[in-house]
């Protein structure tokens, strides 16, 4: 049975996917409980998320022996057994996939981070990944850099589903849009089904709330204390302004008549980091149809607990978002100071996070080796 929170998620048009993947939540048949019972359709990755899945050595022990036998290096092995687990869950997703007609039953995984400036390099991962998963339902992740761009609309004109991901800013939101549908329109003459091709763009939440609220602090005035834990939310309804105005549009309905799937916004980094701010708070206050929302496990849970989800809690709060983001600036809050520093942040701990697994890799295979 699912969940009434967690359906009632869903009906009002949010797609849960799962911020979360691992080989031990895979063989114990906790990701597929989590679909039955908490309406997950989706899963997406990223490197922090695989070095801690690999923390458990003992999920991965028979596989890193027979890749350490096979004389492969940590960087080649790290694709194989990551593209593993998402084979795998793309696998258990199939019958997801295949009720939503793609839209939904989707897992992600993420280009080599330090790419994320690198265009060329970018799309030949991209491509290199695609077919080492070779599912129809991954998508594969690249990060929304300037760099980013290009790599986004060539790999949908190579006919390949793309998970745009560190979108914090509202212009490069429109920049990523325009990335889509340049490479729909370059799959299209190439002769690629536009039906066959899905995109989800991750506009990340809390981290927004994270650095402003500790810039708010500081200035420490009522007014400034006043704005905490209401940037994030206001920024992500704002970009949903965006995803409507742009989807309903001249160029979008040329697409759409030939086939075109929808670029649908997904709110990544849901889970709430300031224990003073309600634990569902990227949940119910971002309800609207044609959106995911991807989730920690602890979010999930506690959305499936106590959420109480009222329907569509977006569309009609485009105004009052304006004047949150209003209010910062004449607080001497800098939007583009912050949106470009959590760009770089993201990017770093994903960085950190990929060396680390490598290195720790690499202690793995030595040892098996016996080296």
């Amino acid at each position: 049975m699912s969940n009434p929170n967690t359906q009632a998620l869903s009906d009002a048009g949010v797609s849960i996917w799962l911020d979360d993947l691992s080989r031990e939540r895979l063989s114990s048949g906790s990701l597929a409980a989590l679909i039955e019972e908490k309406n997950v359709v989706g899963v997406t990755t990223n490197p922090s998320i695989f070095h801690a899945a690999l923390q458990d050595g003992e999920s991965y022990a028979a596989q890193v022996s027979e890749l350490a036998a096979a004389g492969m290096d940590a960087e080649q092995a790290v694709f194989k057994i990551t593209s593993d687990d998402v084979a795998a869950a793309c696998d258990l997703f199939a019958p997801v996939a295949a009720a939503s007609n793609g839209v939904d039953g989707r897992v992600s995984i993420e280009v080599d981070p330090r790419l994320a400036r690198k265009t060329a390099e970018t799309i030949a991962e991209a491509k290199e990944l695609h077919a080492l998963v070779n599912r129809e339902n991954v998508l594969i992740k690249i990060p929304a850099t300037v760099e980013g761009l290009e790599a986004i609309a060539e790999t949908l004109a190579a006919g390949i589903s793309v998970n745009v991901t560190l979108i914090f800013s509202l212009e490069r939101y429109r920049a990523v849009i325009n990335a889509f549908m340049v490479g729909l329109e370059s799959a299209k003459a190439n002769g690629h089904d536009l039906s066959k091709l899905h995109s989800v763009a991750s506009f990340f939440v809390s981290r927004v709330d994270t650095e402003i609220d500790a810039r708010l602090n500081a200035i420490g005035t009522d007014a400034a204390l006043a704005l905490r834990g209401k940037a994030g939310v206001a920024n992500a309804v704002l970009a949903y302004q965006v995803y409507e105005e742009s989807f309903s549009s001249e160029r979008w309905s040329v697409l759409a008549a030939a086939g075109a799937n929808a670029q649908r916004p997904l709110w990544a980094s849901t889970g709430v980091k300031d224990p003073a701010l309600p634990d569902t708070l990227y949940v119910t206050e971002l309800c609207a149809p044609n959106t995911v929302n991807t989730m920690p496990e602890k979010t999930l849970l506690a959305t499936a607990d106590h959420a109480v989800v009222t329907g569509d809690t977006v569309t009609g709060a485009y105004a009052k978002s304006n004047a949150v983001l209003d209010e910062l600036a004449a607080l001497g809050v800098s939007y583009n100071d912050v949106v470009a520093k959590l760009e770089v942040e993201g990017l770093e701990k994903f960085e950190a996070s990929w060396n680390e697994l490598l290195t720790d890799l690499a202690a793995s295979l030595a040892k098996a080796a016996g080296k």
